[in-house]
């Protein structure tokens, strides 16, 4: 994993270098969508498998990240980055692995996902009736190690489970899509 995430950074960091070369000739749309085009579409390339990974693993992708707004925005970069990542509406690294893992259980759940996704998912169901019985819960198996914890089996529905009924609720994937991220950069952002 280090391996790839290495590579990943190099490899945004390179894109990078060559968009800030040429910057002065684009318009900030055209910009904005090199940027994601090249560095933001790549972070978020298999970043579920990320989830559970130790900080200094997100750190690295946060540094890109963080570059790419700093690139964006053409603030320096002894500039405080939060406020900056917050006008943008990007999520920090960390909170776009868990919207990618929930996005990806809320497939499961209706169906969308791959029917070998959708195997590992299953909805609590309690033995006499509860009242979170309607809510939507997932079963969570137990785990016996760290490694186990990182799995989708068990971390999908630890994450799923956290969310409000409103969110999980949603009728499809781009309203749910809608209600997720928000309420993401709220518990980050403190709104």
């Amino acid at each position: 994993m280090e391996k790839h995430i290495t590579t990943q950074c190099k490899s945004a960091f390179y894109h990078l270098r060559n968009i800030g070369k040429i910057k002065e000739y684009l318009t900030q749309p055209v910009l904005a969508q090199l940027i994601h085009m090249f560095v933001t579409s790549r972070l978020d390339y298999r970043n579920s498998l990320l989830y559970g990974s130790s900080a200094s693993h997100t750190r690295k992708l946060q540094m890109v990240k963080n570059a790419a707004a700093r690139l964006l925005t053409g603030h320096r970069r002894s500039d405080h980055i939060t406020p900056i990542l917050r006008d943008l509406h990007w999520l920090p690294v960390d909170k776009r692995i868990i919207f990618k893992v929930l996005l990806l259980t809320y497939k499961c759940i209706h169906g969308l996902a791959p029917q070998y996704l959708c195997s590992l998912i299953d909805f609590y169901r309690p033995s006499r009736p509860l009242r979170s019985g309607q809510t939507m819960q997932l079963a969570r198996p137990t785990t016996r190690s760290r490694f186990g914890d990182m799995a989708f089996t068990t971390a999908a529905p630890k994450i799923w489970n956290a969310l409000l009924l409103d969110i999980k609720t949603a009728c499809f994937v781009n309203s749910f899509k809608c209600k997720v991220k928000p309420y993401l950069f709220c518990s980050h952002f403190n709104c």
